[in-house]
């Protein structure tokens, strides 16, 4: 049963002056880019993608805002993560990076036991728990710089965070259905590194969360998804400008609704 709590209510804006979503060329990431060049207070976005010739839209937005940074890079490809802390810190300098939302995932189709292949899990993991984590530790240093910068006293994303978009099929006590082994496995273990982060952080005024954005009609999400990009997102971010201690390490929906784990 999940816990009944009242949605957010919609605050002022904060000052997040940096914040950077990564796979921003479709789906969740590119609707998130698109709200954020609208949101009072956000001076840079950096958006990652693979390909950023093939991101028309993103690079559409990038050139009508003229506050978002593209930053080309396979989240694979972990040793060139420098080349997105390098961009990020020329921007940002000694202010830091507000906001690091982990929001590249990916999933293979539904997967009962009897068919689930190799790399399909493999391929989830390096994705959907690998990449967020190891991305994290590359920007750690601009994420600590940001709350030292901050004057605020507790934890928000006005000091610094970072956000992992989860899924509730991550969660143990929720699955009632099986199958999905390689989405729902990496996304659990992602669950469980969020936890991790938000303890291991803490010392350092680093607000750590994970959020299920609900089911969105995106590639991912299908066509069958009850919600659209835009009532997913704009919740999303009414629920990041909440944020507050009481979230640090916590499974929330896109309404701010807590999940169990």
């Amino acid at each position: 049963m999940l816990s009944a709590v009242t949605s957010p209510r919609k605050v002022k804006s904060p000052k997040m002056r940096s914040i950077l979503v990564t796979g921003s060329n479709r789906g969740l990431g590119l609707g998130l880019i698109r709200h954020l060049t609208k949101r009072p207070g956000t001076a840079k976005i950096f958006a990652t993608c693979r390909n950023a010739a093939k991101a028309e839209e993103l690079q559409e937005i990038a050139e009508k805002s003229g506050k978002v940074h593209i930053i080309e890079i396979d989240l694979l490809d972990s040793k060139n993560y420098k080349i997105i802390v390098d961009k990020v810190e020329r921007e940002v300098g000694d202010k830091g990076l507000n906001v690091l939302f982990n929001n590249a995932g990916v999933s293979s189709k539904f997967t009962r036991l009897g068919i689930v292949k190799e790399s399909q899990i493999i391929e989830a993991f390096q994705i959907n728990t690998v990449a967020p984590i190891l991305l994290t530790k590359a920007l750690l240093p601009l994420l600590k710089k940001a709350a030292k910068y901050s004057q605020l006293n507790g934890l928000s994303i006005e000091k610094a965070a970072v956000i992992n978009m989860t899924s509730v099929l991550g969660s143990i006590t929720e699955n009632e259905t099986g199958g999905f082994y390689p989405y729902r496995c990496s996304k659990a273990a992602l669950n469980a590194a969020t936890k991790s982060m938000s303890l291991d952080l803490k010392p350092d005024h680093i607000l750590v969360t994970c959020i299920h954005p609900g089911w969105v009609k995106t590639d991912l999400g299908g066509s069958n998804a009850p919600m659209d990009v835009n009532s997913s997102v704009t919740a999303i971010l009414n629920t990041l400008e909440s944020l507050s201690e009481k979230h640090n390490g916590c499974f929330l929906q896109y309404d701010g609704q807590f999940l169990p784990w």
